[in-house]
């Protein structure tokens, strides 16, 4: 527990009782109070006092509570907006509030030493403070509930008075860094004028500040950053961070980069990059920037994943080495609540990155909204106290400042590995994008920017005042980059558009995928010795873990039904998959909500010491060294929750990622990144994904939110093979399909609608032969009936099977075959075409779906296969709700369709 300390409030009387107290044992007094007594004796034998001046203690303490009120409070008074006039707060910092006079400004405190001055005027002190927390930096920091990190901001703050002291090398390079970012917005507004490119004018100072962190970051032992940011400024950044060439960023203005190119592409403000630098120090650092879409804070929770991925595979978890970046705009880091959720997650095991620097491109508006309009609270920052981090608020025109603030924030979280805010308070030169007129919503403040000054000028005059450098150099700069960049345009427009510039590697990838055949057995199968050997090591519980007596019983009756029986239930297949890759080398990282266990209690992939809780988890007795098994329970979120794993597939494309959602149903809660990343990312940016996503997905009764993952929702966005989804029925099917999944020559999304009843169903069992040949059917023919005896067709997917097969026995039904479409997508047609065939007396081929007919797979198949492949259809009548809610209508529609798939 925190002790008290003598820089919180004290009544005057309990002050003067400690005194009495030190003077008798000064053991028996806390030590920040012993050190302060001691000092105030000291300045009392210098001053030749005898006697205590009862008055001047109180006043000290008076001094002690004006020094706590400046820690707290004095970034309410700093002087960090660059074009407007800061809000008024009350009570301010005034003497007045504090029980203090002007007369006391030229009396001798001991207090002095609490922020490291010594015994010192009145006058110094407040000078001090006022330097240090009211000037262009304010921070907010004494919410953090760890005494060591408040005292390790406040010595780092207050023994510099929050003051830069650069060399005049380290100011030359900061001022060249400003006039990259200046002169090329500059160049970009006269050269392509009218073209959107979201520039940072008003905000340059952020290059100057990213060059920071990555120059203290690497001195620190950093080697590698993922970046995340929206599209103001993302291109200086791309240019003047990354080193994207000025070449390729004005070919993508010129807009013939991807002339010829198979992949759809995106706007330039979106695409991603990554390269490697050399730092001034020598360090080579990688630098990664994640494409985004215009979704605002989307790709935080895709950053940080690819941060994690690259912190397990490469760096075995060790967080200094690697730290992710998030640049956020003050409208967006306050009102998108995926910034709320990806903060939740930051010290989470499951998420944990080590700490992320944050930066916020403050200027002070939306697209038209004035900030007073845009949130709730003070500060756009205000949600960086849900985790107790830091926030530094930084003038934006003072890039000393604004370097000096970050390579604190830098070494903060290098110390605490906790995330950090740095809040740039600027403006937006122009409108939301160059075209926009933003005097039309705010005149006043853009009469005010109009004859504002860059921070270039600024700091340029700034150091001729101090004569740090010579008279022309910004000009000299300014004209030799300027030179470069029209020689770079020049040479662009000189050129003829490349006709098929698209990167081999990735377009390989595609080709890969379009020639893949979908619909022939792709081998995945594993020898029955190996598949035993691993049953026999993961579900074998040694009689020393102390486990609930119920887990026992369920791990021995899997194992007996495995090792004994030979048979797999969907729990022992699924244990099965994990367990072959593991031994393959293929390292497994499952996450959702409540995974470990599972929704439906059918995993119980970690089991607990009844007496100690420690964990104990039978798969990593397949481990290998490259095979590790991670599997976490989510936070309550699907849309960061998704978006972290999908990162983290990104990078591990040579793993199985899987996100797993509560019921499929809910996985609308991350319809952004299933739309702007999952599906489009090969077709928009080249970027290619292996992630899983299990979907729980059947009707049973359980209500319009616990039935539905969507099904018709993810077959609209289907197209050029861009992604898998599938619908299996047995547990050895769902066993290939992971298997093929990994093994396939190319990356790209499988979403499965996982069972549910199926999961205790007792006919839903495969026999181990079929683990040990063949591998993933995209279509199951169906063997239990004559095929030339059958007169009617079913077609279904999922567990309806199941429930039209019980009907097809009780009604003695020896003409009706039941075929189980295991693949939805890619559409396995030629092996659906090759029913006629098969079934040569078949009159009706009918498609059976327990979904609404607006819902479910049924348009996307009328799509398909009209006219060559006409078949009729059952189904529910078509809803707004995907299921009833009341247990008798289920039923009773369950019947429905189950009577007129016999009756047609």
């Amino acid at each position: 527990m925190e002790k008290f300390s003598y820089t919180h409030h004290a009544h005057p009387q309990y002050i003067e009782s400690l005194y009495k107290d030190f003077l008798a044992d000064p053991q028996s007094v806390d030590e920040s109070w012993r050190k302060f007594f001691e000092g105030f004796d000291f300045a009392r034998a210098i001053g030749g006092k005898t006697d205590v001046d009862s008055e001047h203690l109180q006043k000290e303490f008076k001094v002690l509570n004006l020094i706590h009120g400046y820690r707290t409070r004095g970034h309410l008074f700093t002087k960090t907006n660059p074009v407007r006039t800061r809000r008024q707060y009350s009570p301010t910092l005034n003497l007045q509030n504090f029980g203090l006079s002007e007369k006391d400004l030229d009396t001798v405190f001991q207090a002095g030493s609490e922020i490291g001055i010594g015994p010192a005027l009145l006058r110094e002190i407040t000078d001090h403070l006022k330097q240090t927390y009211c000037r262009s930096i304010g921070v907010e920091f004494m919410y953090i509930r760890h005494p060591a990190r408040i005292s390790w901001l406040k010595d780092k703050m207050e023994s510099t008075r929050n003051t830069p002291d650069f060399s005049i090398e380290e100011k030359r390079h900061i001022l060249q860094k400003l006039n990259q970012a200046v002169i090329f917005e500059n160049f970009l507004h006269t050269k392509y004028v009218g073209q959107k490119r979201f520039s940072l004018q008003g905000g340059e100072t952020l290059i100057p500040g990213l060059d920071a962190i990555i120059q203290k970051g690497a001195d620190m032992g950093i080697s590698e950053f993922v970046i995340g940011m929206p599209h103001r400024g993302r291109l200086n950044v791309l240019a003047n961070i990354l080193n994207k060439s000025y070449e390729e960023i004005f070919s993508e203005f010129e807009g013939d980069v991807y002339a010829d190119s198979v992949f759809s592409g995106d706007v330039k403000y979106h695409l991603g990059y990554s390269g490697e630098i050399v730092t001034r120090n020598g360090h080579k650092v990688a630098l990664h920037l994640a494409p985004n879409p215009s979704h605002l804070e989307a790709v935080d929770p895709v950053a940080e994943g690819i941060a994690k991925a690259r912190a397990d595979r490469k760096y075995g978890g060790d967080y200094t080495k690697i730290a992710p970046v998030l640049i956020h705009g003050d409208a967006a880091i306050a009102g998108q609540g995926v910034v709320y959720e990806v903060i939740q997650m930051s010290q989470l095991p499951a998420y944990h990155t080590g700490g992320t620097i944050h930066l916020v491109i403050n200027n002070q508006l939306g697209f038209t909204t004035n900030y007073l309009e845009a949130r709730s609270g003070t500060y756009c920052t205000d949600v960086a106290k849900v985790t107790l981090s830091p926030v530094f608020h930084v003038n934006a025109d003072d890039v000393e400042e604004v370097v000096y603030a970050i390579r604190l924030a830098m070494e903060y979280r290098q110390t605490f590995h906790t995330d950090v805010f740095i809040d740039l308070l600027g403006y937006r030169k122009y409108g939301h994008n160059e075209g926009d007129e933003p005097r039309f919503t705010q005149p006043k403040l853009y009469k005010i920017i109009a004859d504002h000054p860059d921070p270039r000028e600024i700091y340029n005059q700034k150091l001729l005042q101090i004569g740090a450098v010579e008279r022309g150099l910004a000009e000299e700069m300014e004209t030799q980059f300027r030179e470069m960049l029209q020689k770079q345009m020049d040479e662009v427009k000189g050129r003829k558009a490349p006709t098929n510039p698209v990167n081999k590697k990735e377009s390989g990838n595609q080709n890969q995928r379009t020639r893949f055949d979908y619909e022939s057995v792709f081998p995945t199968a594993v020898k029955k010795k190996k598949l035993l050997d691993l049953g026999e090591k993961i579900f074998t519980i040694p009689e020393e873990v102390k486990i609930f007596k119920k887990l026992r019983r369920i791990y021995n009756h899997q194992r007996d039904k495995f090792l004994k029986r030979q048979i797999a239930d969907w729990s022992i297949a699924e244990f099965l998959v994990y367990a072959t890759l593991l031994d393959e080398g293929v390292p497994i990282r499952l996450c959702g909500q409540d995974s470990r266990r599972g929704t439906f209690s059918n995993r119980h992939a970690v089991l607990l010491n009844e007496e100690t809780e420690e964990e104990y988890i039978p798969l990593k007795k397949a481990e290998t060294e490259t095979g590790k098994f991670r599997i976490y329970n989510s936070l309550l979120s699907e849309y960061a929750a998704l978006g972290f794993e999908y990162g983290y597939a990104c990078a591990t494309p040579h793993g199985l990622t899987v996100w797993e959602a509560q019921f499929g149903d809910f996985a609308n809660g991350a319809q952004i990144i299933i739309d702007q990343f999952i599906t489009v990312a090969e077709s928009r940016w080249e970027w290619m994904n292996g992630i899983v996503l299990y979907l729980p997905h059947g009707y049973e009764g359980q209500g319009p939110e616990h039935s539905s993952a969507r099904i018709e929702r993810f077959l609209t966005l289907c197209a050029r093979n861009n992604m898998t989804l599938a619908n299996c029925t047995t547990p050895a099917n769902f066993f290939h399909l992971l298997r093929r999944h990994i093994k396939m020559p190319f990356r790209a999304p499988l979403v499965i609608f996982t069972p549910k009843s199926l999961l205790r169903h007792p006919r839903c069992v495969s026999p181990i032969s079929e683990f040990t040949k063949g591998g993933f059917r995209t279509v199951i023919y169906d063997d239990s009936v004559e095929a030339q005896k059958t007169k009617t067709v079913l077609i279904c997917s999922g567990k309806i099977y199941y429930e039209l097969d019980e009907q097809r026995q009780n009604l003695k039904r020896d003409d009706v075959a039941i075929v189980r479409l295991e693949q939805l997508y890619p559409l396995p047609e030629n092996g659906i075409l090759k029913l006629k065939k098969f079934y040569p007396q078949a009159k009706k081929f009918i498609w059976v779906q327990e979904e609404p007919e607006n819902m479910g797979a049924l348009s996307f198949l009328l799509r398909k296969l009209y006219p060559k492949f006409p078949f009729e259809y059952i189904a529910r009548k078509e809803d707004a709700s995907p299921a009833t809610g009341y247990m008798r209508r289920h039923t009773a529609e369950q019947q429905e369709i189950l009577e007129k798939a016999f009756s047609l």
